[in-house]
């Protein structure tokens, strides 16, 4: 009877971090280019109670009888499902359609990468530079920050659906500027390792980025200017989640209740 206290208190603490993670879910259901996660299980240890040759009288038994020990979180997944387009006056607001990713260079010089495309252009030597909402550079496909003299009027700065960024000549038809925002892909991105501020960072599990300019195997993401992507937090699907979730915690409590009261009934025993 005490394991049965044990794995019901393993059942508690795995549907408390799937409550954390549903909250999480929720917290970020505005936040722009945020992925849904779930939770994952698996089962623990099995003990086994008879083997599949013994039975009371002798005989061979067709199957054993094995007790599990409960049950722990195996993974927490990012379901990289496209959000919602949500539209933007912003010239620098950018939604990705398809598996690429930004990448933005980090305060320590490291890339990192993003779905959220809510940029801006912010002073820099000699002219403008594209950088996120925390000044951090968006680089092009070259890994290099994106720079942009101080004779171009930003306003009139369009991007095409492949990347490259394009200003009106005299006829007031855009011309490419030689710049392409950079878009990478990852053979498995849900090993990438989740940061604040809705950034990624490469792993051995994620493998090498795929740069999208130079690889002819992937296919392209297109870039939407004028809108952001939303979060895919499905805030219907995250509320009965919750409820499942509940109830299983509920049920793993009571499962420790009826093996507290048994346990005391046994110690009874003995008056």
């Amino acid at each position: 009877m005490v394991r049965s206290l044990w794995t019901a208190a393993s059942g508690m603490i795995a549907q408390q971090t799937n409550v954390d993670t549903i909250a999480n879910n929720l917290a970020n259901v505005n936040t722009n280019g945020y992925k849904t996660q779930v939770n994952e299980f698996k089962s623990l240890l099995y003990q086994n109670i008879q083997t599949k040759t013994t039975s009371a009288n002798g005989e061979t038994k067709p199957s054993s009888a094995q007790v599990g020990l409960g049950v722990r979180n195996a993974s927490i997944t990012s379901i990289f499902r496209t959000g919602s387009f949500l539209a933007s006056e912003s010239d620098t607001a950018f939604a990705l359609d398809g598996n690429g990713f930004f990448a933005v260079q980090g305060a320590d010089g490291n890339t990192y990468y993003t779905r959220n495309g809510n940029f801006q252009f912010a002073l820099a030597t000699d002219g403008y530079m594209l950088c996120t909402t925390d000044g951090l550079p968006v680089l092009d496909t070259d890994g290099e920050p994106i720079l942009l003299g101080e004779e171009y009027v930003l306003s009139r700065v369009t991007v095409t659906a492949d990347g490259n960024l394009c200003y009106p000549d005299e006829m007031n038809n855009p011309q490419p500027m030689g710049i392409q925002i950079g878009l990478f892909q990852f053979n498995n991105p849900n090993g990438l390792k989740k940061l604040s501020d809705s950034l990624y960072e490469q792993t051995a599990a994620s493998g090498e980025p795929i740069n999208e300019s130079e690889s002819e195997f992937v296919e392209k993401t297109k870039v939407v200017q004028g809108y952001l992507e939303g979060s895919n937090v499905q805030v219907v699907d995250e509320m009965v989640n919750m409820i499942v979730a509940q109830r299983a915690y509920e049920m793993n409590s009571k499962a420790i209740t009826a093996s507290d009261e048994m346990l005391q009934q046994a110690n009874n025993l003995r008056r």
